[in-house]
């Protein structure tokens, strides 16, 4: 997409589909667990907090819409996977869909409905009232995306757009959504990788040092794509590919980035955080978030790194990989030089 015209705070746009802009964000693309048992190894996040900082965010949608452009390009590079895929998928399960950022990119030849989650009511009905501008029937399920209600050979195709990333038991998840998929059936998702929002990380860190001391987590822990392959692999998915994609944003300061993510519904939920961030801290971090990653013209940015995973799960009708030394043909040979050997004979 072309860059669009400036406004005051506007810096520049690319590869953005949204239909509602932030104004000053700049946009360049390159078992079950719960809080109250911080025992158990999977429990990472607060699941009661996130669900408070989603109903809240959910609640004002003026400020939550105007946040919603990095999940929506990331849901339009999905659905773009989906249609790679060259087969009709009669019912998708959306999980973790907030208001709907797939079903704006769907229609009646991809799917004959979609099937949005979310554990935020208010998230998740957010844009209810637009539902007669979807171009395929919608259901709305409020549930735990970590305890889906779904039965066995349900679903002929999962997704889930940038919610993963909050969920305790990621494994347990994973095992759920291969066991409601159909045989041969799809599960295409994204989440926010461990580079994510690294700028910020470094800069909140260095500030609490110099302002109280220490520091505590800010920054949601996150995953890397071989761990996601491996889970792929170990919740018994077949085909399975991982791939990163970085979307930067730029921001005039670090005061509008923490302003986006609170109405993002994507602040802070780990178990252990510290409940308030000072206003001296902020403040430090501020200026070495512009000395150490800022603009000639005094904006900063900020790095959303994007792993998407696609799964299937296994038929008897399914591809499968041909066996390790099957090949009959000379790689040297395929290539025209002729001068490749087997190994045996080198």
């Amino acid at each position: 997409m072309a860059a669009r015209s400036a406004s005051s705070k506007l810096i520049q746009v690319k590869h953005f589909s949204s239909s509602q802009l932030r104004q000053y964000a700049s946009f360049t693309q390159s078992p079950k667990p719960s809080a109250s048992s911080p025992g158990n190894p999977f429990v990472v996040f607060d699941r009661k907090a996130k669900k408070l900082q989603r109903d809240r965010a959910g609640s004002n949608k003026e400020k939550s819409r105007l946040t919603d452009y990095v999940k929506d390009d990331v849901a339009a590079n999905m659905v773009d996977r989906l249609l790679d895929i060259k087969r009709r998928f009669p019912r998708i399960l959306d999980i973790g869909s907030g208001p709907g950022f797939l079903v704006k990119h769907l229609d009646p030849e991809i799917t004959q409905k979609i099937v949005m989650t979310d554990h935020s009511e208010a998230m998740l009905y957010r844009d209810a009232e637009l539902d007669s501008e979807s171009e395929v029937p919608i259901e709305r399920i409020v549930c735990d995306e970590e305890n889906l209600p779904f039965e066995e050979n349900s679903e002929d195709a999962v997704m889930s757009c940038l919610s993963m990333h909050w969920i305790n038991d990621l494994p347990g998840t994973l095992t759920q959504i291969r066991r409601i998929l159909r045989p041969d059936g799809v599960f295409i998702g994204s989440m926010f990788g461990g580079d994510t929002l690294f700028e910020l990380r470094t800069s909140l860190q260095l500030a609490e040092i110099e302002v109280e001391g220490g520091f505590s987590p800010r920054i949601s822990p996150m995953t890397n794509s071989q761990s996601v392959t491996s889970l792929l692999n170990r919740a018994g998915f077949a085909l399975s590919t991982v791939d990163v994609d970085e979307v930067q944003i730029r921001y005039p300061s670090i005061y509008e980035l923490v302003e986006d993510l609170r109405w993002m519904g994507e602040t802070n939920a780990v178990i252990n955080r510290r409940p308030r961030l000072r206003k001296d801290t902020l403040e430090a971090a501020a200026r070495i978030y512009k000395e150490m990653h800022g603009f000639e013209d005094g904006s900063v940015p900020a790095t959303f790194q994007i792993m998407h995973m696609i799964g299937w799960k296994p038929a008897p009708t399914q591809q499968k990989p041909a066996k390790r030394g099957s090949g009959t043909i000379n790689l040297g040979d395929a290539l025209g030089d002729g001068t490749q050997k087997p190994l045996g004979e080198q």
